[in-house]
């Protein structure tokens, strides 16, 4: 394609394509139904998009004594007032830095099906080592092991274990938020 010299006009000399429209020329238009459905696309792509910042591990429960914790010895003050606790797995243990954190725990599967409660999210806080807890895990290795109220708020409590979609948060409001 050659460029073309255009004609001396209000604006200098320009160049142009050989294909500009003339004078009385309009360039088709876009249809509105074509602008709605890519700006409806936009908006979806980037709802969609963006990274999640959640883990997925697995959570097992353990019932009392829940005394005494690697975190907090004997003082069970530490404890939150809705029982909704857990112990660390060795995997977000991080040498007792995990003490007193606070995560987001949902149910999203197990073995056996129906075993999540459906659209139940717990927050939990870190009070004790899995591998050092009083009582027996109900299955070992797990990434939490849960009280028995936690598990059961979001899962079925004859479960031995479930897989979880976890997320480290910094709010100290202890409280269950239903989704």
């Amino acid at each position: 394609m050659r460029w073309q010299r255009g004609k001396q006009g209000t604006y200098g000399n320009v160049f142009q394509t050989p294909h500009r429209p003339k004078k009385n020329e309009t360039m088709p238009k876009t249809p509105p139904i074509f602008q709605w459905n890519l700006l409806f696309l936009l908006i979806l792509l980037s709802h969609f998009s963006h990274s999640s910042l959640a883990d997925v591990g697995t959570a097992s429960q353990y019932s009392p004594p829940y005394i005494p914790t690697e975190c907090y010895g004997t003082d069970s003050s530490q404890f939150p007032s809705s029982n909704l606790f857990a112990a660390a797995g060795d995997g977000i243990w991080d040498n007792g830095a995990s003490c007193g954190r606070q995560y987001m725990v949902r149910c999203i599967s197990a073995s056996t099906p129906r075993t999540c409660i459906p659209d139940q999210t717990i927050l939990i806080k870190i009070v004790d080592h899995a591998a050092t807890v009083a009582s027996q895990p109900s299955a070992p290795g797990t990434t939490v092991v849960l009280s028995q109220t936690a598990f059961g708020t979001i899962a079925n409590s004859t479960a031995s274990s479930i897989n979880i979609e976890f997320q480290h948060t910094r709010t100290s409001v202890h409280y269950m938020i239903n989704q």
